[in-house]
């Protein structure tokens, strides 16, 4: 039983647009797992045994109890029905209360058929008279992470604050030495640090991550405000 569940693309897309939103949800008692779709494979300095190897250091710096991996194709990700219904069966195994997916518009097809994907199995994992496994289940919520491949300015719901867990998430993102570390000069991670720099100062601390929502966002009072 889960939360929250990240569902991300391939591994490393949680890290980047949520990993600091993961430690906090954890630390406040959430209980977060996070569902890699694709193994990310091939990438230029990576290899199936490294991408696993780096996702299982990843996961030991977030803390997390549960991670899975549900085996789809990388580069040639798609909603299709089968895909739904896996993905569908998943979230009745582990019933969580909000879901975790990229942004709807990006560059990458295997990230906005992640999100199609997503939306989709939301709807049938509370469907009846179906051979799905388990027992209906609707998570209340589907939240949009930005790990976009596509040179956009972003328009966030809301933005939360990281500045606490910004060093822990930089340290699981390099994790994924073969992505991140291998090959590049250094920029990478900068511009990463400049980027959570910027959506910190829109809301007055050191670090932030933007998240949006298609649905309106209901609030019991004013407190969580900063």
């Amino acid at each position: 039983m889960l939360d929250i569940l990240v569902i991300a693309p391939h591994p490393d897309d949680a890290e980047l647009g949520m990993g600091g939103a993961i430690l906090r949800l954890q630390a406040e008692g959430h209980r977060v797992g996070v569902l890699d779709l694709t193994s990310g494979e091939p990438t230029p300095h990576g290899s199936l045994e490294i991408r696993a190897r780096e996702t299982a250091e990843a996961t030991k710096i977030l803390g997390l109890q549960w991670r899975e991996n549900l085996g789809l194709p990388n580069r040639s990700l798609e909603p299709t029905l089968e895909n739904r219904a896996r993905l569908a069966g998943v979230i009745r195994h582990t019933r969580p209360r909000w879901l975790f997916a990229p942004y709807w518009v990006d560059a990458h097809p295997d990230h906005t058929a992640a999100t199609k994907l997503v939306d989709d199995a939301r709807f049938w994992a509370k469907l009846t008279k179906t051979d799905l496994p388990g027992e209906p289940h609707h998570p209340q919520r589907v939240y949009n992470y930005y790990c976009v491949h596509l040179k956009m300015a972003a328009q966030p719901a809301f933005v939360l604050d990281i500045s606490s867990e910004w060093e822990t998430k930089l340290a699981s993102i390099r994790a994924y030495h073969s992505q991140f570390i291998t090959g590049r000069d250094g920029s990478f991670i900068e511009k990463l640090r400049d980027e959570a720099s910027y959506w910190g100062k829109t809301i007055g601390v050191a670090y932030g991550e933007p998240f949006h929502c298609r649905e309106p966002i209901g609030l019991q009072s004013m407190g969580g405000l900063v």
